[in-house]
């Protein structure tokens, strides 16, 4: 990690504290809690995680344990702090045994803002936080790059890459800009971002949260104590109603974004430029230039209404924070995004593959194959369904399909939305097998015409049949890959 910054009154050492979970996040947790001197205990469930744990970190405790048997665990060891990963469910007995006694409970993400506050050397380091259903990862590395183009030391942290408990100990940077899911917002505690943004809400999670009404309240708590800037979508009412129901600090405005004509305090787009009417001097008379269609130099044709939509949070988030116009027009010109999000592939078979094997739930899958052309889709959709329904999505997508082809485990829920409200659409089911998406990439070929796009865009977690959305999205290139040699 290349050592920690020393911390006040070294409040950190010798402190009790157990981590629920040993993943990446995890690991950063226990990496920095042992070199600030704390009693570092773990639990995970996984044998063998529990066994690399105690040979990277031979200071600290760990233990195999589950949902039934980690109370007990917990009644052993007795932390006066509880550190939960990302992936533990609210659920979890943990939460239960921490309300019992009375001991606090965060994320990891909350342990970095409290690392950060306790650190001799940028403790006031500001955050820009970034949740939504889709375009995180594209806002948060957009706003990266906006402010490395304006001359700052910044990072993209959270649920992007890397842990932000690893930034905020090292404390290196002079901006962090911070992706955060649903899952680290359900555990923060008092964190105060400079200004957050959700860009979009939809049904997602709902296996973990229970209910959307518990999702959409994760979601809005990127809000709370938001000191300068709430910036919401105009396009989509409900983040506005987070703003306005957010507890947030004196002095905090509501910025808001649109790909229409802006209002005062908004950012939106007039004659196929970029501008801003929320940070002007003179917002009621004029609208900055920011940046034109033709600045998206890494998309190969126009920039969609999603690319701008993350573009817009983006600006506002650094104009937020500070940065001149130009520098969104240079961070716009030379952000290129993480593969997985409606790359394009390939051009084979005189048909466009495009994978965006990261639009992992209905609305993301609807956004990426918005705007086509009527009767011009092979979509590639299924996996782990997460307790979605796909009746919204197929009526909104149907009228683009020319054929689907179906993957994943249990594909009942799809083909029926599909069976309802596309009955005309041809629809193929590949089974999994060793090289399941060289099929898959073969059927598309059969079921297209020239001059059509095939867009893996599976509206559906890839647990069931991969180890991750990279993985699948891979494989879908690879097989592109043999199908043009």
């Amino acid at each position: 990690m290349g050592g920690c910054d020393p911390v006040k009154n070294q409040i950190w050492a010798d402190r009790r504290v157990c981590i629920i979970g040993l993943g990446s996040s995890g690991r950063a947790c226990a990496e920095v809690l042992t070199t600030l001197g704390a009693k570092v205990s773990g639990i995970d469930a996984q044998e063998e995680v529990v066994s690399r744990c105690c040979q990277e970190y031979p200071r600290a405790q760990f233990y195999q344990g589950d949902q039934d048997s980690c109370e007990g665990i917990l009644d052993k060891i007795t932390p006066s702090l509880i550190v939960v990963s990302p992936g533990v469910s609210p659920r979890h007995s943990a939460f239960s045994w921490a309300a019992e006694h009375q001991v606090e409970l965060w994320g990891e993400v909350e342990l970095a803002w409290q690392i950060q506050k306790t650190a001799t050397s940028r403790p006031d380091t500001p955050w820009l936080t970034i949740t939504g259903t889709n375009g995180k990862t594209t806002t948060v590395g957009m706003t990266r790059s906006i402010l490395e183009a304006a001359g700052y030391e910044a990072l993209a942290v959270g649920n992007v890459g890397s842990p932000v408990v690893l930034a905020a100990a090292n404390a290196k940077a002079q901006v962090l800009a911070v992706e955060l899911s649903s899952f680290q917002l359900h555990t923060i505690r008092t964190l105060s971002p400079l200004a957050a943004v959700c860009l979009n809400i939809d049904a997602d999670h709902l296996d973990w949260h229970g209910s959307q009404q518990a999702y959409a309240a994760a979601k809005a708590r990127v809000y709370e104590r938001t000191q300068k800037a709430a910036i919401y979508n105009q396009q989509a009412p409900q983040t506005l109603q987070m703003v306005l129901d957010a507890d947030v600090t004196e002095g905090c405005r509501a910025i808001g974004f649109t790909t229409g004509t802006p209002d005062i305090f908004q950012l939106g787009i007039v004659e196929d430029m970029l501008v801003d009417r929320a940070y002007s001097a003179n917002p009621h008379k004029e609208a900055i230039a920011l940046a034109g269609r033709g600045d998206f130099h890494y998309y190969q044709a126009e920039p969609g209404i999603t690319v701008l939509q993350d573009a817009l949070a983006a600006a506002a988030l650094a104009r937020a924070f500070g940065v001149e116009a130009e520098a969104v027009r240079d961070g716009i010109r030379s952000f290129v995004p993480q593969a997985h999000r409606r790359v394009t592939v390939g051009r084979v078979a005189e048909v466009t593959w495009i994978d965006d094997s990261k639009a992992t739930n209905t609305h993301a899958a609807a956004a990426s194959l918005s705007g086509s052309s009527p009767n011009s889709v092979v979509w590639i959709a299924g996996g782990d369904a997460k307790g979605q329904s796909f009746d919204h999505l197929v009526q909104e997508v149907a009228k683009y399909l020319r054929g689907v082809i179906l993957i994943g485990e249990d594909r009942s829920a799809l083909r029926q939305a599909l069976a309802t409200y596309a009955p005309k659409v041809p629809v193929v089911e590949v089974v999994y097998h060793d090289d399941m998406m060289f099929s898959v990439v073969n059927e598309a070929v059969a079921l297209s015409r020239p001059g059509d796009q095939v867009i893996l865009a599976p509206a559906c977690a890839s647990w069931d049949q991969f180890a991750s959305y990279s993985q699948r999205g891979e494989a879908f290139a690879k097989a592109v890959s043999r199908l043009e040699a």
